[in-house]
């Protein structure tokens, strides 16, 4: 079952959303206000006050020849074990890779821990994208998440 509430806004916000809503493909203005309050909350979420669990994807892209730098690189995720759940790397061209990293832990050592790899010299570009976890009855055990369509997760 819906809530229903009534929002006024001033007819040229109301255009800008309604070209917003067919840029991004919404069939209709609830679609794109659910989204809307969805991101605002899971922001609120993720802030460092909240800290709330959190998956998060990091990606980066690199030159490999970089003075020891996977070596480094390597030598992070080992020691931040606890939050590293897994590594896609991708070879770009001769020199340039890209790393997409998997990332499990509370919000705020998933965005310290990016931060300190994005920092590294020989990065070129890196952005850390991170999902609250906090809807989860144990957000520390996934095996154990139901959904409503009844299959677990889990060996």
């Amino acid at each position: 079952m819906s809530e229903r509430f009534t929002v006024s806004v001033e007819p040229s916000l109301a255009q800008d959303f309604d070209d917003f809503i067919k840029r991004k493909g919404y069939s209709n203005r609830s679609e794109a206000v659910r989204d809307l309050i969805r991101g605002a909350l899971a922001k609120e979420r993720l802030s460092p006050e909240q800290d709330a669990p959190c998956v998060g994807v990091l990606s980066y892209m690199y030159d490999h020849h970089e003075r020891e730098l996977s070596k480094r690189l390597t030598q992070t995720h080992h020691a931040h074990y606890n939050l590293t759940v897994t590594t896609l790397h991708m070879h770009l061209d001769h020199d340039m890779c890209v790393e997409s990293v998997l990332l499990k832990g509370n919000a705020s050592d998933v965005q310290a821990f990016a931060e300190s790899v994005m920092a590294r010299p020989g990065i070129r570009h890196g952005q850390l994208h991170r999902i609250p976890l906090d809807h989860l009855a144990d957000p520390g055990d996934m095996s154990t998440h139901r959904h409503s369509h009844g299959h677990g997760h889990g060996a």
